[in-house]
């Protein structure tokens, strides 16, 4: 994560109240009228269809930002909670170069353009995941993230597609708004956290086996995306939530996931793990021989673990050509996904320049990771 304190903070010792008033209106006027930028460097293949997607990149609504101003939503944020001084003093630093791109579409578009990408699919910003609020209101509030997503995509259809949010903490809501989504506003999936207020995605009292086979129904993406470790006392110097916790919170996600039999259970949802796959796409052997030698790991699924993890798709954001060979060969480049973490200071700020690095990789599958894997699966038309 970016702000341990957030854009909508007014503790006047931040000294950045007024700066996010401003980006606030700039941004909500950016989101109407920001002419469309020339393409300058998009990439095609000879038949004019590849183009450059970037899976994994962030949308901070100044409107929301300004209608839960009363939640400190701080105080639920393990990034926040397990932090540092100097954590936080860096943090509040970067806010006046990064909200504009977070908040923003003038300098987002001028990013894409010196990156090379022609599409972002833009997802919230995880501090707009409020699964700690009260349902209906949670409910609202996703609403509002998603119809704010729609419009910035409508403004600007040649460069944005969208991926929306649903409030986890009620899986009838959660449900409602998966398919308000999808079907009326035209997102091409949704983010979720990888957990609802601490507890497992696959928690019994969550309840959200309905939501999983509405996903499942609705055969959609669901990009499961982190917002730090919930448990992250051990966490809190070196930006350890982030560097360390956000991988690890995906790692635990997607292993409850396999072996608690979602991902065989519905087996048309088009998960997409973040970060490289946290440890998980790395390190998979260990849960497989758990699997084979432990009868408490085979009290679910059927089959190896890993033969449902090669179901997942996974960003590239590995930020080494070595780490990205690997995953490439381990799960298919039809299965790798260009991503930037857009516009976080822990994001690849150079995604094709590091798919390019990758010794041996074909030209063919440079393309797929670049942009055709995306088109696919988001269903990106021409």
């Amino acid at each position: 994560m970016l702000y341990t304190c957030h854009p909508t903070c007014s503790d006047p010792a931040h000294g950045h109240v007024s700066f996010s008033m401003a980006a606030t209106a700039r941004g909500a006027a950016n989101t109407k009228v920001a002419p469309k930028a020339p393409v300058k460097k998009t990439v095609r293949n000879r038949l004019g269809q590849a183009k450059v997607v970037d899976i994994h990149c962030h949308y901070l609504n100044p409107a929301v930002n300004a209608k839960t101003k009363d939640l400190n939503a701080a105080k639920y944020d393990p990034t926040a909670i397990f932090a540092n001084d100097l954590t936080n003093e860096t943090n509040h630093k970067q806010m006046s170069t990064r909200a504009p791109k977070l908040m923003g579409i003038e300098e987002r578009i001028k990013d894409m353009d010196k990156m090379g990408v022609d599409i972002q699919a833009i997802s919230p910003a995880p501090y707009h995941y409020f699964y700690f609020t009260e349902h209906d209101r949670g409910a609202s509030l996703a609403r509002d993230v998603n119809e704010g997503i729609a419009s910035l995509v409508a403004a600007h259809p040649d460069r944005f597609v969208g991926l929306g949010s649903v409030p986890l903490q009620n899986p009838e809501l959660a449900v409602q708004e998966l398919e308000y989504a999808v079907k009326t506003l035209g997102l091409r999936g949704v983010e979720i956290n990888t957990n609802v207020n601490g507890k497992n995605l696959t928690d019994p009292s969550l309840g959200l086996e309905k939501f999983f086979a509405k996903a499942n129904e609705l055969g959609t993406v669901i990009f499961l995306h982190p917002m730090g470790f919930t448990q992250g006392e051990r966490l809190t110097n070196h930006y350890f939530n982030n560097v360390i916790g956000n991988p690890l919170d995906t790692t635990i996600a997607v292993s409850h996931l396999i072996f608690d039999g979602v991902v065989a259970r519905n087996p048309k949802i088009k998960f997409i793990a973040a970060h490289g796959g946290g440890y998980i796409a790395h390190y998979w052997a260990r849960m497989d021989h758990a699997w084979r030698a432990r009868k408490d790991c085979r009290t679910v699924i059927k089959r190896a673990p890993s033969t449902y993890l090669e179901k997942f798709y996974f960003d590239s954001i590995t930020f080494d050509p070595m780490m990205l060979k690997h995953l490439i060969d381990r799960f298919g480049a039809e299965h790798v996904l260009m991503g930037t973490d857009y516009p976080y200071d822990m994001g690849e700020d150079d995604p094709r320049g590091l798919i390019a690095a990758v010794k041996g990789l074909p030209a063919a599958q440079r393309k797929q990771i670049e942009g055709l894997n995306a088109m696919k699966l988001l269903k990106i038309k021409l």
